[in-house]
């Protein structure tokens, strides 16, 4: 299990390992191209949900719990991609079927 860490209130929710892997490649290319948005969140302890406006200069961290990185599915992240652009934001959503035709580099 990792952590979402947000702004110096020290706010985290705790996210699996691969679905915070994920999740870090959405928020990352948003804020890098300056693009904020909505991230609602379930807390995961029963205390309801947490909507986080997510803009570059609020500090936030991703904490992984495990040592290896996940490999992608960048169906998953193309979806998160286009959730995050919505009227509704971002939010974590199940795990399409990855494909897995080789890349072409």
């Amino acid at each position: 299990m990792g952590r979402f860490i947000y702004d110096s209130t020290a706010t985290s929710v705790e996210i699996d390992d691969r679905t915070l892997a994920h999740l870090r490649i959405v928020v990352m290319n948003k804020l890098r191209r300056s693009e904020s948005f909505m991230f609602d969140a379930e807390m995961g302890d029963g205390s309801g949900r947490r909507s986080f406006w997510m803009h570059p200069s609020v500090p936030m961290q991703f904490h992984f719990y495990g040592g290896r990185n996940p490999r992608i599915n960048r169906h998953w992240v193309e979806a998160m991609m286009l959730a995050a652009s919505g009227p509704h934001g971002l939010h974590i959503l199940p795990e399409p079927p990855a494909d897995d035709t080789p890349e072409r580099g």
